[in-house]
């Protein structure tokens, strides 16, 4: 079994930054021809935003999503040059800092445009204006699109470079897919009547990337694929998981039938069990709803976890796995052994969607990268 190096701690998420290229790959032959505009919000959807972007650049790829100001500013700070689209729009007022930074403003609100013209100070200044087609969370309605083009000829420096859109059912249903681009389309034609002349338009997240080429226009955002996950269980498409996350078991112990572990006693042994206690737990990121249906992987055999996952520690039944030894690799996601784990497991464990199991990986979990 493999252990930890004694500088590091045993709980940690080891990143394949070559799986991460490969995924690039996976997603440009999808994609042929189009741009690829990789999110990497949330820290990278939790595998650390540096890094991450780093390598993605030392790839080619064309650009990067962000979901916020100071992701992109930190980015620009770490040396990335390519293109970095703010999808969420401004939270608070970081109008000149994102000029500054020379990131690209994704607008909805006349209010935003105004800022950001009083910033350009009369100079060209390119933003992406983000259509609500459907998805009824950000963006400019269909319906209120006229009145907002009207309005936005009062801020002479903005000029609309890219239009947009977000696909809510892209993993689903193609018959909603199919309303969404179409009213797309329609947006286009008033923003082109309205005299402005986007040179990029685009829609297609991780699943339409797969199943809607449709979709995919002149650049395409993957999120999740780029992490090793195509976005729903019904698409095929030779991704590698990114992220393995492990830990070491700290202490054994023998139940008698009817002796409980953990919190609230909710796992009691109808037999003889053999517990493996883990040095993680919720404080970690392990969802406390995989308490008493998760698994984790010993020596390549799935092992339940018994009872509930508390902040720092995580039990699991070991009985049936024999020669089990302290200080064993345990892993959460990944391969071992023959056996593998990934975030679709895990979330279907505990009621959720592989993006939540990655992001919640929390801050005290060291990130080990590999392959850099």
């Amino acid at each position: 079994m493999r252990r930890a190096e004694a500088s590091l701690r045993p709980t940690r998420a080891e990143i394949l930054l070559d799986a991460i290229a490969h995924n690039l790959q996976v997603v440009r032959a999808a994609a042929p021809g189009r741009r690829v505009l990789a999110v990497v919000k949330a820290d990278a959807y939790g595998h650390g935003v540096v890094p991450v972007a780093r390598r993605l650049q030392a790839e080619g790829v064309d650009g990067f999503g962000v979901a916020l100001a100071e992701e992109g500013i930190e980015l620009r700070e770490a040396g990335i040059d390519r293109a970095i689209l703010v999808l969420n729009g401004i939270n608070g007022g970081a109008h000149r800092e994102i000029v500054a930074a020379g990131l690209t403003p994704v607008i909805y609100e006349i209010s935003e445009a105004s800022a950001f013209d009083v910033v350009a100070g009369g100079r060209p200044l390119d933003v992406h204006l983000k259509v609500d087609t459907g998805m009824g969370r950000l963006g400019v309605p269909l319906r209120e699109l006229t009145g907002f083009l009207r309005e936005l000829r009062r801020f002479p420096s903005i000029r609309i470079a890219g239009l947009m859109t977000h696909l809510s059912t892209a993993d689903a249903d193609p018959e909603y897919v199919a309303e969404q681009i179409a009213a797309f389309k329609r947006a286009e034609g008033l923003v082109r009547r309205f005299g402005h002349e986007p040179a990029v338009m685009h829609a297609a997240n991780s699943a339409a990337v797969f199943r809607h080429p449709e979709t995919h226009f002149d650049w395409v955002r993957p999120g999740l694929a780029i992490y090793g996950y195509p976005g729903s269980s019904s698409i095929d498409a030779p991704l590698r998981p990114a992220m393995r996350w492990r830990t070491e078991v700290l202490q054994l112990r023998t139940l008698q039938p009817g002796e409980s572990a953990g919190y609230g006693r909710s796992f009691r042994a109808a037999r003889q069990t053999r517990l493996a206690t883990l040095p993680l737990g919720y404080g970690d990121g392990l969802l406390r709803s995989a308490s008493n249906r998760g698994q984790v992987l010993v020596h390549g055999v799935r092992c339940s976890i018994v009872g509930n996952v508390s902040m720092d520690l995580t039990t699991v039944d070991v009985t049936d796995v024999p020669g089990v030894a302290v200080g064993d690799e345990a892993l959460l996601l990944g391969e071992q052994d023959g056996g593998t784990l990934d975030a679709r497991d895990l979330a279907a464990a505990a009621g959720t969607i592989p993006y939540e199991v990655l992001t919640n990986v929390s801050r005290r979990v060291p990130r080990l990268y590999l392959n850099a």
